[in-house]
């Protein structure tokens, strides 16, 4: 899947690296999400679970077509919201 992303007018760098997350880290949970979901304003959020074990959220929206994607932001799940997703991963898995 190829991924575009969102510049940060500042830096001049993907959005992403604000949040210390890769563009290696984006695409695995892209290619494989344990949750995805409609955002808000046409946008999708995808939840998972990087090689690494990191929890991602992932803000994108999906190009026309399905072949490609422009990826928002995206940043490290944590407190509450890790604790959902990991709540929610372990009842799908039984």
């Amino acid at each position: 899947m190829d991924a575009r992303y969102y510049i940060d007018p500042d830096t001049g760098q993907p959005h992403i690296y604000n949040h210390d997350v890769g563009e290696d880290e984006v695409e695995d949970i892209l290619e494989h999400p344990d949750d995805d979901f409609q955002g808000k304003k046409g946008a999708r959020i995808a939840l998972g679970q990087t090689r690494d074990g990191r929890c991602l959220q992932v803000v994108y929206s999906p190009d026309p077509g399905g072949q490609s994607v422009f990826v928002i932001t995206a940043y490290p799940l944590t407190g509450k919201a890790l604790a959902a997703f990991r709540r929610r991963r372990r009842k799908k898995k039984r």
